[in-house]
């Protein structure tokens, strides 16, 4: 949802790096923890990676011809800057104190210019960037995780030099793990990223007239990230950051995708233990949902960490740079031309009409408003993921919103099913509750949703966890764990207690 501005601020404070290390978990540990990563020859862990001059638009930015690749692919760049030369840093995040970020290549300098001006591709509002590849990035060495290339541009000038002279951008790259048997897949949501960046004035909320009738129906990956709130990265450094920095520090067996992946390869999660979804999750194809379903179904564990997840649906189409570049999403079943075509591949939201297919049906929980702010409320302190953590009514202050999700018996709702948190909250001046989930199927998956965007933040005291990062640590711990072990559900089945919370009368 388009709801972002209260997050947006916390950028900064939770790109520390330095976040509590996670509490040991009150179920017992992994049966044997997961090595570190192996860096390539001369990478430097606890670099410093953050942006610092991030000078003026369009001084220096650019983009990647592929969402992800395995370790070894190479990698064009395409970068336009008004300096005269610039370099590109790539950094692995992850568990490398003191900054969260290992630097692991370092280009030689770059001649610099300034590629053309965006292009708006009618009749669907398509901003591409028809530039030429500037550089090809070998990533042989590498291994698996996400990275962050930082464009540092440079005139050659003292430290006097302008500030459009001297500027900083990230491309995101996720360089994918070829096998994920036995990992916890760790998805990044570049459709949502995508969704939402305004590079060349328009996304899929926004149109450079101002009006919505005139946003993108259809927004491509053959352009740069935003540099206002995206600093470049997309959404990675607020929803998908303090998290993939704390799962790196459990020593757990984690896999990388991107949500591209997820609907290309229907092999991606062949194997694995669990999907991990992040923070904002809004946008879903047909072949991701069906992913994610099937995978659950043969035993796969499910975590959601957001409270928008599964929302929109989109469809893929190729570009000139390759196959699934563009994102496809009309939010209306009777605008969008497959309707009359293809009408499952209609892109209104998932639940509306004429063929609804609620996101409860995987989640659990039901996405209902935002903007929210509310303390996450304990609801079932006796549950297996809670038990000796925390008590029953206990608070942990700020954790609901900016989006939340609720159970909500009035569309289908995989039973049983167990609400963990169930926290009051006001949204657009309609009292309501925020409801974290856990649910078991008879394949013996469980599925986790934390029904807010907050989680994530919430394990980062710098960020939003403040005093209560221990405990959604120790909670988020817990729970990685049982997944690294095997069907979680089937460990810890749910116990139902919609009744006993008053959410279905008996």
């Amino acid at each position: 949802m388009a709801a972002l501005v209260a997050v947006l601020a916390l950028v900064g404070a939770c790109t520390t790096g330095s976040g509590a290390r996670p509490a040991a978990p009150a179920t017992g540990a992994p049966t044997s923890a997961a090595a570190p990563a192996a860096l390539p020859p001369g990478a430097v862990p606890g670099a410093e990676w953050r942006i610092t001059r991030p000078g003026p638009e369009h001084a220096v930015e650019g983009f990647a011809d592929r969402t992800s690749v395995h370790p070894g692919d190479p990698v064009r760049l395409f970068v336009s800057t008004t300096a005269a030369r610039y370099t590109v840093t790539a950094f692995r995040m992850g568990d490398y104190p003191p900054t969260g970020a290992a630097r692991v290549w370092v280009s030689a300098p770059q001649p610099g210019r300034r590629q053309a001006d965006p292009v708006v591709q009618a009749p669907r509002n398509t901003v591409v960037a028809p530039w030429s590849p500037t550089l090809t990035v070998d990533t042989v060495g590498w291994p698996p995780g996400d990275y962050l290339l930082r464009l540092d541009a440079d005139n050659g000038a003292d430290n006097g030099a302008d500030a459009d002279q001297a500027a900083q951008q990230f491309v995101p790259l996720t360089l994918a793990t070829p096998d994920n048997t036995g990992r916890l897949v760790v998805v990044n949501a570049v459709t949502t990223w995508q969704a939402y960046n305004r590079w060349g004035g328009y996304s899929l909320y926004a149109a450079g007239t101002g009006r919505f009738a005139d946003r993108s129906r259809a927004v491509s990956f053959d352009r740069p990230y935003q540099a206002k709130d995206m600093q470049g990265a997309g959404d990675f450094l607020i929803f998908e950051l303090p998290f993939v920095q704390f799962a790196e520090r459990s020593g757990l067996p984690l896999g990388y995708a991107t949500d591209v992946d997820l609907h290309a390869d229907p092999h991606l999660l062949d194997g694995a233990r669990a999907v991990i979804t992040l923070g904002h999750d809004e946008y879903w194809s047909t072949a991701m949902r069906a992913a994610a379903t099937a995978a659950r179904d043969r035993g796969v564990n499910l975590a959601f960490l957001g409270g928008n997840e599964i929302y929109r649906h989109i469809r893929f189409e190729d570009s000139a740079l390759g196959p699934e570049r563009v994102e496809v999403g009309y939010k209306s079943f009777a605008e969008d031309p497959a309707s009359r075509t293809d009408p499952l591949e209609a892109t209104p939201q998932w639940r509306d009409p004429p063929h609804p297919r609620p996101e409860s049906v995987l989640l659990g929980n039901f996405y209902q408003c935002n903007p929210a702010q509310a303390d996450l409320v304990v609801a079932d302190a006796g549950s297996w993921l809670l038990a000796g953590l925390v008590r029953d009514g206990q608070r942990l202050p700020g954790l609901v919103g900016n989006e939340y999700e609720r159970v909500d018996l009035r569309v289908p709702t995989p039973r049983p099913i167990e609400v963990l948190f169930h926290s009051p909250v006001t949204c657009r001046g309609r009292p309501d509750f925020a409801d974290a989930t856990w649910y078991s199927v008879p394949s013996g998956a469980g599925v986790f949703s934390a029904g807010t965007q907050y989680w994530i933040c919430g394990l980062d005291p710098a960020c939003r966890g403040g005093t209560s990062a221990p405990v959604v640590g120790a909670i988020t711990t817990r729970l990685l764990t049982a997944f690294a072990a095997g069907p979680a559900g089937a460990a810890h089945p749910a116990e139902d207690n919609l009744v006993a919370l008053g959410i279905e009368h008996s």
